[in-house]
Formats: structure tokens, C-alpha cells, sequence
């Protein structure tokens, strides 16, 4: 698919509009001009789903919802070359309608640009499909870079906080192993919430996994990993420093904190809390 083309613009009303449960007569009749039947073997996945995993427990009690109720919800699609029509949205329900043994699946034939395609196909995925936190946060990124969507103007148009949209974009900074241990389940979004942050996410999602953490427990794990980190990155003062720190703070009245580095030097913090304190001790450093 050619980005370069698609068009830098949102869609307005959003998939209500998309599907006819909106807008204007003239678009109404426009859409039911175009809402038939069609064979379901017409209908293509497009290679651009956001969705990339559908469990099969899921297919198979939509398919026996469609067996017995029939298909509510029309497939959106676009005519693509050879009389076939790639599917924009409902590639779920095309999938369990073949499960079901349906040979006709009501569609809503739309004319729409690469771009626009990709663009409700993601905005479909994210309101109403189950996507895997990766799943979700690749989606977001394409809405971000393809689309020219602010992180507000994304939260605002699919019903997220903001902070959802920026934590969740967050998890493609993991390693490539702990993505595939939220794709393939084993991780949720809140595990990987508490790895983002740490040092060694591959190595703590592993503990996770072993020891069967909750969420809550995860965030306690990456805590007491970061607590380790700084303990060891910063050694315990020795007795000759602390004292030295004491005898200086009370000479001036305030807290001072003093930095050894043995051959290289260290440094002196002198820490106040009013304009008047700071005074002081410039004057004193000028006697």
C-alpha cells in the first residue's frame, strides 16, 4: 500500500457515520443503494488488518451467534481488482460466518482510498475488537504517523484517556521477546506496564511468568528491581564521609551532602530552604 498517497485527514463522524447509523438522507440512501448480499467467497481479508490474531474459542461462539441468529452487522468492504471486494471492517464476522456455514453475508460497499481504508480499519479494530495490547499499540502509532492525529485527538476519538494512548505506545519500546510474550497472552497489559520502565524487562517478564504474578505483584517486582538498582549504583558513604558531613552542617546551620570520588575529587551540596538561609551562606563563603 502506497502511505505516501493516503490522504493526511480523520474521519469526521467516525464509523457510526460509516456504517448508516448517521448522517444525512442523501448519505442514507447512498449506503442503502450499496447494502446487498454477496457470495462470501467475493470477500478478500485486507493484508492491512490491524488484527492479527482471532481466538478460536471466540469464532466459534460468534459462529454458532450467526448459525442460529444469523449476521446482523453488515461487512464493510472496497471493490478491489477481479470482481473480489476487500473487507475494511468485519473481518471477524466474515471469518465466523464461514465457520457457521454461511454462503451470503450482507455487505456495505464503500469507495475509499488505501488510506481511508487502513484508517477505519483501525479505528474499528480499536473500538470494538478485543486487540492484544501490541495489537492496540501498533494501531495507535499508524493513527499517530499516517493520519497526523494528535495523542489528545486519538484518546478523544475512540473513547481512551490520554494516558492509555501514551502508555500503550510505551510497549513498543520492549524487547522484541517480551512482545511476543504479550501477543501470545502470557503477559497482559499491566505486566508490561511495569516493565517499560526497568533495566531488565526480558529477565523480570520471565519471573512473571514463572511465578504465575498478578498485576500488582508485578509492579512490586519492578519496583524492588529499580530500588536494587539505584542501592547498587550508589555505595554506602563511609564512616569518615559521614562524619566529615555532620561536622560541616552544623558549622553553617544547614543540611550538606558531600560526594567523595577518592582521585577524581567530589563535590559539596549545600541544601537551603528560604532566600535568607542562601544569603547567609553566601556571605560566609565571602568572609
Amino acid at each position: 500500500m502506497d502511505m505516501t498517497s493516503a490522504p493526511k485527514k480523520r474521519l469526521g463522524r467516525g464509523l457510526a457515520a460509516l456504517i448508516g447509523d448517521g448522517g444525512n438522507d442523501d448519505e442514507m440512501v447512498q449506503d442503502l443503494r450499496t447494502l446487498r448480499q454477496m457470495p462470501i467467497e467475493m470477500l478478500k481479508a485486507s493484508p492491512n488488518n490491524p488484527r492479527k490474531h482471532f481466538a478460536d474459542s471466540d469464532l466459534a461462539d460468534l459462529a454458532n451467534s450467526i448459525r442460529d441468529k444469523g449476521l446482523l452487522q453488515p461487512i464493510v468492504v472496497r471493490p478491489i481488482a477481479n470482481g473480489e471486494y476487500e473487507i475494511v471492517a468485519g473481518e471477524r464476522r466474515w471469518r465466523a460466518a464461514q465457520r457457521a456455514g454461511i454462503h451470503e453475508v450482507p455487505v456495505l460497499i464503500r469507495l475509499l482510498s488505501d488510506g481511508e481504508a487502513l484508517e477505519i480499519a483501525l479505528i474499528e479494530n480499536i473500538q470494538r475488537a478485543d486487540l492484544n495490547p501490541l495489537e492496540e499499540a501498533r494501531a495507535f502509532g499508524l493513527l499517530l504517523d499516517q493520519f497526523s492525529y494528535t495523542q489528545q485527538q486519538l484518546a478523544d476519538s475512540i473513547g481512551k484517556s490520554r494516558s492509555h494512548i501514551a502508555n500503550t505506545l510505551r510497549l513498543m519500546n520492549l524487547p522484541e521477546s517480551v512482545r511476543q510474550q504479550i501477543e501470545d497472552g502470557y503477559l497482559t497489559a499491566g505486566h508490561a506496564r511495569a516493565l517499560v520502565a526497568t533495566d531488565s524487562p526480558a529477565e523480570l517478564a520471565d519471573r512473571i511468568i514463572k511465578l504465575g504474578l498478578s498485576v500488582r505483584e508485578a509492579e512490586g517486582l519492578a519496583r524492588d528491581s529499580t530500588t536494587a538498582r539505584k542501592s547498587k549504583a550508589k555505595p554506602e558513604k563511609d564512616a569518615d564521609t559521614k562524619a566529615l558531613e555532620k561536622l560541616v552542617s552544623e558549622a553553617v546551620g544547614l543540611k550538606v551532602l558531600i560526594n567523595h570520588k577518592g582521585d577524581a575529587g567530589g563535590t559539596i551540596e549545600i541544601h537551603y530552604k528560604t532566600l535568607d538561609q542562601l544569603e547567609d551562606v553566601c556571605r560566609r563563603l565571602k568572609a
